[in-house]
């Protein structure tokens, strides 16, 4: 941001003083520092070939896994419940907002991830922030592995439980913090928090022993795509009376039987206490699910703030999102393309010389650890009609600045070759490889 650009940002269009002015600053040092992304606009479909800023790029940046967000199935369901039932919803589920769209589109959930029951949010973000603060009080604990998503510790945030973290996929981390939590959560007025590297974990707010303990993970981290040691999580979680809960967001679509994620792909069935899912990643779509008992999504109906004060969604998201099911149902070949271009791309940026960090997923970081250096590498690959966006600071840690690459079942061969011949152009003009 240049000094004159500065300038008027400390003022407002009315001449007086810009109280919000110290933004501009904050902007400046971001910039300053490489931390600082503009956003690009796309003006072609959510497809592997689309136009970002007016330039044709292969994209290796979507979560569109399997394709459906430009399936014909869907966009028909869609077309249609727009023609039948309009453009919008109109009132929020407890009022006048629940369609029988809404409600099918739930069991059809249900009966996908084999739990009783489904309720959806507008969001991924909002089911996390909807049911942790929902489920969890002051005098209980929750336990979340450092490396969650950002609205999983956001909803822990909004929660008046204890918090503790442990070690990223540490079972045995894990187990000492629910140790010490069952054995010595009775220090009056303790914090809540405490350190991922220590172990420890601090009373409930109101002192005493805690009532309950919810322990939360991710499914598939979305910056490394590795997979959370499920098996490991419940076996401990029973041990130590603790409820267990997934957020399958980056699984769903990807991993299990026709991508039911990664409880069915460890066969956990039964043992996972609240499942959180996406609507908007592999499904294509918008929103977000939580699925678990019957009881669960009636008190969540009764207590959850964003699923009281939301608008339902359109119709033509419902009706969309009903028909991603058929797909998934139906055409698992999806499924079996999306990971056969997986293995051959992590396999082509390996060879290359490119550090792909611990990914076990479609989602394959390419590590190059400096946020200016990822940056101009994103910039570069883009001049050559790659769209692969940097991810840097706060997103990850300030050390392990990347380019984060997800292919789909989409992707033909020839693309991803050419996006592995980009990247090895690039990699050796910046020194990365």
């Amino acid at each position: 941001m240049s000094e004159t650009t500065a300038l008027r940002a400390a003022e407002t269009p009315a001449g007086r003083p810009d109280p919000l002015g110290y933004l501009a600053e904050e902007i400046a040092d971001l910039q300053a520092k490489h931390l600082y992304r503009p956003l690009r606009v796309m003006t072609g479909a959510q497809a592997t070939r689309t136009v970002m800023d007016g330039r044709p790029v292969i994209s290796l940046s979507s979560n569109n896994y399997l394709g459906l967000a430009t399936h014909p199935h869907l966009v028909r369901a869609a077309l249609d419940a727009v023609r039948d039932l309009g453009v919008g919803s109109g009132a929020v589920r407890t009022i006048a907002g629940t369609m029988e769209l809404h409600q099918e589109l739930e069991r059809r959930l249900a009966a996908f991830k084999h739990t009783e029951a489904v309720l959806t949010f507008q969001s991924g973000f909002t089911a996390n922030s909807g049911v942790i603060p929902t489920i969890t009080g002051e005098r209980d604990l929750i336990v979340s592995d450092e490396l969650n998503h950002a609205s999983i510790i956001d909803g822990v945030r909004l929660s008046r439980a204890a918090r503790a973290v442990f070690p990223h996929r540490d079972v045995d981390g894990l187990e000492r913090v629910l140790r010490e939590a069952r054995a010595k959560g009775t220090v009056p007025g303790g914090s809540g928090v405490s350190g991922a590297s220590g172990g420890s974990a601090a009373s409930g707010a109101s002192g005493g022993p805690y009532e309950h303990i919810l322990v939360i993970t991710d499914g598939v981290f979305s910056m490394d795509g590795d997979i959370a040691p499920l098996p490991g999580i419940c076996e401990v979680a029973e041990r130590y009376d603790a409820a267990v809960m997934v957020d399958d967001a980056h699984a769903s679509g990807v991993l299990g039987r026709n991508g039911r994620g990664t409880i069915d792909h460890f066969d956990l069935h039964g043992r996972v206490d609240v499942q959180v899912g996406t609507l908007s990643k592999a499904v294509g779509v918008l929103g977000g699910y939580v699925a678990g008992r019957q009881h669960l999504r009636d008190y969540l109906i009764q207590r959850s703030r964003p699923f009281l004060f939301s608008t339902s969604h359109p119709p033509a998201v419902a009706a969309a999102c009903l028909a991603a099911i058929d797909v998934l149902e139906g055409e698992p070949e999806r499924i079996d393309r999306l990971w056969e271009n997986t293995r051959f791309f992590k396999a082509g940026l390996q060879e290359l010389g490119f550090d792909t960090g611990v990914s076990e997923t479609p989602i394959t970081p390419v590590i190059v650890r400096d946020s200016e250096k990822a940056g101009r590498m994103s910039d570069r690959l883009f001049e050559l009609g790659i769209f692969a966006q940097a991810v840097v600071y706060p997103t990850v840690a300030l050390d392990k600045a990347r380019i984060r690459t997800i292919v789909t079942s989409e992707h033909s061969r020839d693309e991803l070759q050419a996006c592995l011949d980009a990247f090895g152009t690039v990699g050796r003009e910046l020194r990365v490889i």
